[in-house]
């Protein structure tokens, strides 16, 4: 390309930019208006402005109360006119401004004692000498800079791009998918150099036809590739589990309590699947506490009666115990021998797992990533559920499949995504939700409490232990970093021990020994530690139903969805809980806001709803995870609209066209886009 040499390649190999097409989906991030460009003497406060000039002068000078500014005077034929910065770095101004430069500067104009100035204006460089002779150069692109390359040597080469490629950019949408949409060329072209025609503020917000038609390309190759992998597995031939309704009956009266009407309804929905003869494919999500632990083990108890193995997989050791706990209850009425794969297991014990479950001697194993070790072999896997499946990459995700013949699979996640959103994300998946918890399930107290109210937390605290409850402290680090004045589990065990010393105390992290973990949580569970102080190793897989109380130090720090999870460990008994989100942040920060969102509702999907605008699709979901294409332009919030349109096109394609053989550029844009994480033989 022109203009870049081994050098510039670097810089732009550093921004993971190795092509042209690369280099054109680098998008510009904001946009300057400069379609006005106005005389430096007919300047009016006000809106943003457009001038050009040459620096008479610039330098550090003093306000009145000798704060530092660095200002630079700029003049034309027509008058003269101050630039001022209040932020900035005095090495990079004093070095990068000079006395007869030019300027294009763009900002908007304010009056200080009757003159007009600039504050903080985005400022460029002009080469050459006829300052007088400049043209207002329309809208310009800004783009995320690229470390060694200046704006202006950047919108030249992807000038020379489109000057190289002009009349040959292939559009990967067929004409009848596009409708009205522009062409791919005409799109990147609008959206890297926008004609003066656009509106500033539809650009800024990604509103243009240009925007649209690249928002609704990448919404349309996603669902494209979610449709094929649907495609994929209804079409594969399982495993048909023979299941008469009197042995579904009887299973239930076997359990120790009545199953919710959300829970039933769920259950039908798997069972159903089970009977297919082509694998279940399905995600059931369900609020914390809604009780997805003894429907994944009803599941798993189908392809058990039906001669074959089902393997639960969980995220920590901690949730796998629970899971391997749980299961030993609710299944002790059919004496199922179950065995817990973790890697604490000495070698010899390993063996002998490893041995028994190739022989089919556990029809159900659950266990934590140790499930897709290489030694691990099964006589007749048929079932595989993944818990918490946000935290498992998705080749984890398929070696656990890998270790049956096309068996069926159940996801389960307790973190609620609005209902709308998971059929478009999981499009891959049918979707089951429990929408009702429990009966007897307490609603739980939830209060912020500022950093300031110290005393007043622990009064609270010493009345709850006191008349002998139990509760959890989390706080956000295990020990004491330089870098972070926040407080850390380890040293505010000590304290507490000081503060409580009535009051048995126990500490828990992530780098606590298995050994240790389970003789800390044994003794918790048996009432015998009354507070337990953790990190988030707590969020999933404790079931202490007496425990009442739970303290979350620097609240602001977790996502909402993670507080939501933390909360979620009490309120599992017959008594009121307290949830107490200390914070010391002001009621005026946007973190405060967010702790509010808590206060007011328990409701897991309206939560997951303000998370998601807070944090991001991106974040939220864990596109990287979830094997997803990463989302350059669209935004699942703001675009979802497009995502619905592009989501009927897109199974309305496979439907019509599933070889993808009727537009070669749609399959090998998909392809590319999507790399290996489309394994699909039928379409190459």
């Amino acid at each position: 390309m022109k203009g870049v040499g081994p050098r510039i390649a670097e810089f732009f190999a550093a921004k993971e930019i190795q092509t042209c097409e690369d280099l054109l989906s680098y998008f510009p991030f904001k946009y300057l208006d400069q379609r006005s460009l106005e005389k430096v003497g007919s300047l009016q406060p006000g809106k943003s402005r457009v001038t050009a000039g040459r620096i008479l002068s610039c330098g550090i000078a003093f306000t009145g109360g000798r704060r530092k500014i660095f200002e630079i005077l700029l003049g034309d034929d027509s008058g003269v006119i101050s630039l001022k910065w209040f932020r900035f770095n005095p090495r990079q101004m004093m070095g990068g401004f000079k006395k007869g430069m030019g300027l294009l500067v763009t900002g908007e104009v304010t009056e200080f004692r009757r003159e007009c100035q600039f504050i903080h204006p985005t400022v460029q460089i002009l080469d050459g000498d006829v300052i007088d002779e400049i043209r207002a150069p329309g809208i310009v692109p800004t783009y995320s800079q690229i470390p060694g390359l200046g704006q202006k040597l950047l919108r030249r080469i992807v000038q020379n791009t489109f000057d190289l490629f002009s009349g040959n950019i292939i559009d990967p949408l067929p004409e009848e998918i596009r409708h009205s949409l522009p062409s791919k060329e005409q799109a990147l072209r609008e959206i890297h150099f926008p004609p003066d025609s656009n509106g500033i503020d539809d650009l800024l917000a990604s509103r243009t036809p240009a925007f649209r038609r690249e928002i609704f390309e990448e919404f349309f190759l996603m669902e494209l590739g979610l449709a094929l992998k649907r495609r994929s597995v209804k079409k594969e031939d399982g495993v048909s589990f023979d299941i008469g309704d009197e042995k579904i009956q009887e299973w239930r009266r076997k359990l120790p309590f009545q199953l919710t009407g959300a829970q039933e309804r769920v259950l039908d929905e798997i069972l159903t699947d089970l009977r297919e003869p082509h694998p279940m494919n399905r995600l059931l999500q369900g609020d914390v506490g809604s009780g997805k632990t003894v429907i994944s083990l009803l599941a798993a108890l189908t392809a058990i009666e039906n001669g074959h193995q089902a393997a639960l997989m969980a995220p920590t050791e901690i949730l796998a115990e629970q899971h391997y706990l749980t299961a030993r209850t609710l299944l002790a009425p059919f004496k199922i021998p179950i065995a817990l794969l973790t890697s604490r297991l000495d070698p010899r014990e390993r063996r002998s797992a490893h041995a028994r479950i190739r022989k089919g001697m556990f029809p159900l194993v659950i266990g934590t990533h140790a499930l897709i070790s290489e030694g691990v072999a099964f006589k007749s896997l048929a079932l595989t559920i993944i818990d918490e499946q946000h935290r498992f990459g998705v080749l984890q995700r398929a070696a656990l499949r890998e270790k049956g013949r096309s068996p069926h699979v159940l996801v389960m996640t307790a973190t609620p995504i609005p209902r709308t959103l998971a059929m478009t994300i999981y499009g891959d998946l049918d979707l089951s939700i429990i929408d009702e918890l429990p009966p007897g399930r307490q609603k739980i107290g939830t209060e912020i409490v500022p950093e300031k109210n110290r005393r007043q937390l622990y009064g609270v605290m010493r009345e709850v232990l006191g008349r002998g409850g139990q509760g959890y402290i989390v706080y956000p680090l295990v020990e004491e970093s330089e870098k972070l004045s926040l407080k850390d589990a380890t040293g505010m065990a000590e304290e507490l021990k000081r503060i409580f010393p009535e009051q048995p105390i126990a500490l828990l992290h992530g780098r606590t020994p298995p050994e240790e973990k389970e003789a800390v949580m044994r003794s918790f569970k048996a009432g015998e530690i009354k507070l337990l102080v953790s990190t988030t190793v707590i969020e999933v897989g404790i079931d202490v139903p007496q425990a009442t109380m739970m303290v979350i130090e620097h609240a602001e720090r977790f996502g909402l969805s993670q507080l939501h999870q933390l909360r979620g460990r009490i309120g599992r008994g017959d008594k009121s809980s307290i949830c107490l989100l200390v914070t010391p942040v002001s009621r005026h920060d946007p973190a405060y806001r967010r702790l509010e969102v808590m206060v007011e509702t328990q409701d897991g999907f309206r939560i997951a709803e303000e998370d998601l605008k807070i944090r991001g699709p991106g974040d939220f979901l864990g596109t990287r995870q979830s094997g997803l294409p990463e989302l350059r332009v669209a935004n699942l919030l703001r675009d979802y609209k497009i995502l619905q349109e592009a989501r009927e096109e897109a199974f309305r394609w496979i439907e019509k066209d599933p070889h993808l053989a009727f537009h070669p550029p749609l399959r090998e844009t998909l392809f590319r886009k999507w790399g290996g994480r489309l394994a699909l033989a039928e379409i190459g």
